[in-house]
């Protein structure tokens, strides 16, 4: 089945276009109906395609004139998106002259010229930044949000619940996902009062809701896989994103320097390597890559800045995904049935011209 064609932000990313181009020449070789719009400096982009010949009757070129970097400012960045090859990928998304845009530049730029372009589906004041996670039961963990918005009211978080549950439908395939709030403890008295509303609204609308919500959860149960979608501001998201991507290199290094320590440990290593090989994949954020905007009108994906081509490639597979469920209606079916769809008073998204409140503080870029 052919698939609209991904804009590809071909310029972003700690290495640029090589990695781009390769991890979308390596997507296409999984899945052949994929089809990409190369957004970036033509020259550069036209030299990475003489490795990847599979690629080049599936891609067209879009040259872009300018580079975001990766300590810009969002508003900076956004005085310049119809030059830059992140906002012009955008744009393409807006046009309709792409389905999705995948993007491993500067997090916070992204969000802002997504959200000024795309605008936000109606009720939704606020986007959210949602990624997978591993855990240690049978599917991944939907996590959001994840740096876009540092602080988040109650109805902002009912309505993260709601947008993470589709995502969840659709990447782990689980009929009715078990939703749950991060918060300091399980007990219905803690936590700000933003998320205990949160919680009281969602045990209200629970007959409503298209999962299942299962209450509070503390951080140090995220990978233990007794919940499908956690919910959080972007703050406390980051925080614990961060947090969980340490302790995996933490266990990492420390095999590492235990097997060779000795050549007793190296005889150990190799006669344990299957199962140190398959901790080492699970614990690999290439696995994982593909942070999706959510409640945006268009697929927008953000790419972990330092993944390799193996990483691109899981990011454009999450795109094609999102497509292929048609993420966008999934959503907007689910809010309208929620109640929680409809105008926002005091929203943002209406505002042309000015920068995302929510946008100057994202910073998810270990998403």
């Amino acid at each position: 089945m052919s698939l609209p064609r991904i804009a590809i932000d071909a310029m972003g990313g700690d290495e640029g276009v090589r990695v781009m181009i390769e991890g979308a020449a390596l997507a296409r070789r999984r899945h052949d109906r994929f089809k990409f719009l190369l957004v970036g400096d033509e020259e550069r982009i036209k030299s990475a395609l003489d490795s990847h010949p599979n690629m080049r009757g599936a891609s067209e070129i879009l040259h872009a004139p300018e580079t975001v970097s990766g300590d810009e400012k969002p508003t900076q960045a956004l005085r310049r998106a119809r030059r830059t090859s992140m906002g012009m990928a955008i744009d393409a998304v807006k046009k309709g002259e792409a389905g999705a845009a995948v993007s491993s530049g500067n997090t916070g730029a992204l969000m802002a010229m997504a959200k000024l372009s795309l605008r936000t589906m109606p009720g939704i004041d606020r986007p959210a930044l949602a990624a997978l996670l591993p855990t240690m039961g049978d599917t991944d963990l939907v996590m959001l949000d994840l740096g876009a918005n540092t602080e988040c009211d109650a109805r902002n978080l009912v309505q993260f619940a709601i947008m993470g549950a589709a995502y969840s439908r659709i990447a782990t395939s689980l009929p009715e996902p078990t939703v749950r709030l991060l918060n300091i403890g399980t007990e219905e008295i803690k936590g700000t009062e933003s998320i205990r509303d949160a919680a009281e609204q969602l045990r209200a609308a629970q007959e409503q809701l298209a999962f299942s919500f299962g209450g509070f959860i503390e951080a140090d149960k995220l990978s233990r896989g007794s919940a499908d979608v956690v919910v959080t501001d972007g703050f406390s998201g980051n925080i614990a994103l961060k947090a969980v991507e340490g302790a995996a290199r933490f266990v990492t290094d420390l095999l590492k320097d235990a097997f060779q320590s000795s050549l007793r440990s190296k005889i150990g290593f190799l006669v344990s390597r299957p199962a140190t090989e398959l901790l080492k994949h699970h614990l690999d954020p290439n696995n994982h890559n593909g942070a999706v905007f959510l409640g945006l009108n268009g697929v927008v994906v953000k790419s972990h800045g330092s993944a390799n081509a193996k990483g691109v490639a899981n990011a454009v597979a999450v795109t094609a995904r999102m497509l292929e469920e048609d993420l966008i209606e999934r959503i907007k079916a689910d809010l309208a049935e929620s109640g929680y769809g409809g105008p926002v008073k005091n929203s943002t998204n209406t505002t042309a011209g000015k920068t995302p409140a929510s946008a100057e503080g994202a910073g998810a870029e270990g998403a």
